[in-house]
């Protein structure tokens, strides 16, 4: 078996140790980090959200695969190269303002991690005005915002609102969480709406046009 197909089932089995051993020996291999990257730890971390989808396995697995391509994208960082596309997105996440589960928004925050984005958490009842601000800061690409709580979705409307009135036309809202619809997110005016963990990472790299 080849080197990056022993990554590859070392983040599918969440065996952190060794997704970073074998990054590790690929690497001093000669492997190119792109090879490692994509056919590797980001296909992994696909296959790990598809049968998450799909509910083949359960939250925990899935922290420890994220965990173990987490392990190989740190060794991984100081190798990549300036045009790695999906690398210089930067997508702000949190909470809605007024909700404190974060179960959700952490397991979309690693996946997104996981297929190569440069992830800001904010954590969890983030106002609208501190997501604005940290997207201007980062010169970020995309804003992610779960809610769990009906009474909390409304401040998804008001950071909507904030980019329109501030004409922050290049951020792009993306929104998540049990209570919500696609026919919320159109009626706040929001990019997009993803059902769950991987079809956030699909919306996001539809958004970005990747």
């Amino acid at each position: 078996m080849g080197i990056v197909k022993e990554i590859y089932n070392s983040v599918i089995a969440g065996k952190v140790e060794d997704a970073a051993g074998g990054v590790e020996q690929g690497l001093s291999s000669g492997i190119e980090v792109d090879e490692i990257l994509n056919n590797a730890l980001i296909s992994a971390m696909d296959l790990v959200g598809q049968r998450f989808a799909e509910g083949e396995i359960f939250i925990p697995h899935v922290i420890w695969s994220a965990k173990a391509m987490q392990a190989g994208m740190d060794l991984l960082k100081p190798h990549f190269s300036a045009n790695n596309k999906s690398k210089s997105a930067k997508i702000i996440i949190g909470t809605a303002q007024g909700d404190i589960h974060d179960i959700g928004k952490n397991l979309v925050a690693m996946m997104l991690e996981g297929a190569g984005f440069e992830v800001f958490d904010l954590g969890v009842d983030v106002t609208p005005e501190r997501f604005v601000e940290k997207a201007v800061e980062e010169n970020a690409n995309i804003i992610a915002i779960s809610a769990l709580l009906t009474t909390t979705m409304m401040s998804m409307a008001d950071v909507v609102a904030m980019l329109k009135e501030k004409a922050l036309f290049s951020f792009k809202v993306l929104i998540g969480g049990a209570p919500l619809s696609e026919e919320f997110c159109e009626e706040i005016g929001a990019d997009a709406y993803g059902v769950d963990a991987r079809e956030a990472v699909t919306k996001v790299r539809e958004l970005l046009d990747l």
